[in-house]
């Protein structure tokens, strides 16, 4: 099942997806920290709920939004920029509205992505490639993660991975260093196997069958676990 979301001139499918989209292992123990609270009523959590290991080591590479949807269109603001992301865009922009900081040259591009989590309270996961200032192709992973209050979309937190094949890159001026837009390369709703099962670890009810028995008279035992 695809979506779309129109941006201007632009057509933004949205492919539906499971968390394995995901390849970092670092967004994806984000995603898994989401999930195990939105298992309980399957809604999107509150953002002071949210509490994931080793989230220090993480702020660098995120972004909290605050979201404003009393407008037709969910309008979010910047709270908070890692170190990285700002070189990346060549400025911070805290309190600033995410289209104003994005301009119009990238706006269509990005916008619909974070419009999309906001409207379906679900993950959204995308990726696209961008060339540095000497046109080394850097893959450019966002995770987005929506968060609810009183049934409504609040705040997003973002979280951006970069990664070239070739070994190092230039993070500085990465998304407006040249005149190359971003390449999209995948832009998935996660809306699939919305769960998270413990690694290692058998789900109550689930039926385990021990074969192979030394004895061939002895016949195949099927436990189920409660």
């Amino acid at each position: 099942m695809r979506g779309f979301r129109i941006a201007g001139n632009i057509v933004l499918n949205f492919a539906s997806a499971a968390p394995s989209v995901v390849k970092s292992i670092r967004q994806r123990d984000l995603l898994n920290t989401w999930l195990r609270l939105y298992a309980r009523q399957q809604i999107a959590p509150a953002v002071w709920e949210y509490q994931p290991a080793r989230l220090e080591e993480e702020l660098s590479d995120l972004i909290y939004y605050t979201v404003d949807a009393s407008t037709p269109v969910p309008r979010l603001t910047i709270q908070s920029e890692g170190t990285r992301i700002s070189s990346a865009y060549g400025h911070t922009g805290k309190g600033v509205l995410l289209d104003d900081y994005l301009g119009p040259r990238l706006a269509p591009f990005v916008m619909p992505v974070y419009q999309e989590c906001v409207a379906r309270g679900l993950p959204v996961y995308s990726v696209a490639d961008v060339d540095d200032i000497y046109g080394r192709i850097v893959a450019y992973e966002r995770l987005l993660l929506p968060f609810q209050t009183g049934g409504h979309v609040c705040h997003v937190i973002a979280s951006v991975k970069t990664f070239c094949e070739d070994g190092g890159f230039e993070i500085k001026n990465l998304m407006r260093g040249n005149d190359a837009l971003p390449r999209p390369k995948l832009r998935a709703v996660i809306d699939r196997d919305l769960f998270h099962r413990t690694p290692g670890r058998i789900a109550t009810a689930e039926i385990v069958e021990f074969a192979d028995q030394p004895d061939p008279g002895i016949t195949t035992e099927i436990v189920e676990l409660n």
